[in-house]
C-alpha cells in the first residue's frame, strides 16, 4: 500500500496570496498569520505574492488567471464576508466559495479558501488572530500540504 502524505516544508514552493481589501481590519491579520506560518515552514518571501482585490467576489477574478498561469504551486484567498441585516453575505461566501472551487478543479492548482463568513464583527475578529486562533495561518498551512501532495502525484509516485 502507498501513502502519499504532503510535508510542511514551504521551501521551494510559490505561493499566491488573492486578499480583499473591505473589513481590512481583519484582513490584515488573515495576511500576516498566513505570511508568518509561510514564512516558518521555510518559504522565501521572494517566491510568495500577494494581490489585493476590492471585496471578497472579486477573489475568483485573480485566482484564475493566477491559477491558469502556473506560476504557483498553491494558492490563497483571504477576505471577511460579515452578514448584515439581508442575505447578501450568503450569496457572496457561496459564490466565492463555489468559485474558488471551481477554479482548483480547471487548473489543477490547490486553491485554498480563507474567506471567513461570520455573522458579527465579533466572530469576524475570533477567526482571524483571536480565541479561534488565525484562519490566515490554518489556510497557509493546507496550502503547503496541499502544494506538497500535488508534487509528489506528478512526480510519479503514485
Amino acid at each position: 500500500m502507498k501513502v502519499i502524505i504532503g510535508e510542511a516544508s514551504a521551501k521551494g514552493l510559490r505561493i499566491g496570496i488573492a486578499i480583499s481589501r473591505f473589513n481590512d481590519l481583519f484582513t490584515r491579520n488573515l495576511l500576516a498569520g498566513a505570511l508568518e506560518t509561510l514564512e516558518r515552514h521555510g518559504a522565501n518571501p521572494d517566491d510568495i505574492s500577494v494581490v489585493w482585490v476590492p471585496g471578497a467576489f472579486e477573489l475568483p477574478s485573480v485566482l484564475r488567471p493566477m491559477a491558469v498561469s502556473k506560476s504557483y504551486d498553491a494558492l490563497i484567498a483571504l477576505g471577511v464576508v460579515i452578514q448584515g441585516s439581508t442575505g447578501h453575505a450568503g450569496i457572496i461566501n457561496g459564490q466565492v466559495a463555489a468559485s474558488i472551487a471551481q477554479i482548483a478543479a480547471d487548473t489543477g492548482v490547490p486553491v485554498i479558501d480563507g474567506v471567513i463568513g461570520a455573522q458579527t464583527t465579533e466572530q469576524a475578529m475570533e477567526r482571524s488572530g483571536g480565541k479561534q486562533g488565525n484562519r490566515g495561518s490554518s489556510v497557509a498551512e493546507t496550502a503547503i500540504e496541499m502544494a506538497n501532495v500535488l508534487k509528489k502525484l506528478s512526480g510519479g509516485h503514485l
